[in-house]
């Protein structure tokens, strides 16, 4: 999303281009932009000038839309809130309001977070040139 937001001002984005600028398959590629697309969050077009932009500005597309349609739902609490009463030991009732609060900061940053935003993070043209070499984020 990042590519094509930082790279999608001159026209549509070929998954080949994407690939070959951030070391990634094109099979994979494939699989995850067949869920973008789905999702609403980019469009598609055939022929020659074809291939992919974003479905709405970079300033409209947030961490958090992006993250529960590729992954779900953020939380991590071992049970669900309206379970609570129902936990085995009042320790783990505490340990969800731990696990909730931390989702809730979690969900606080993806939402607060756009794809604009991210791309001021970037530093000069990382997303629009090939590397030299393979980077590896974690």
């Amino acid at each position: 999303m990042l590519d094509i937001a930082a790279n999608g001002t001159r026209g549509n984005i070929k998954i080949k281009d994407i690939s070959r600028r951030q070391g990634i398959s094109v099979k994979y590629l494939e699989q995850i932009i067949t869920i973008l697309n789905k999702g609403g969050y980019v469009k598609s077009e055939r022929g020659p000038q074809g291939g992919y932009r974003l479905a709405a500005k970079p300033g409209e597309i947030t961490a958090g839309m992006i993250f529960r349609l590729m992954e779900g739902d953020s939380s991590q609490a071992p049970y669900p809130e309206d379970e609570m009463s129902e936990a085995p030991y009042s320790a783990v009732c505490i340990t969800t309001i731990l696990w909730k609060r931390l989702s809730d900061a979690v969900d606080e940053v993806l939402d607060g977070t756009t794809l604009a935003d991210m791309l001021k993070w970037v530093p000069g043209n990382r997303l629009t040139e090939v590397p030299d070499s393979p980077e590896y984020c974690i």
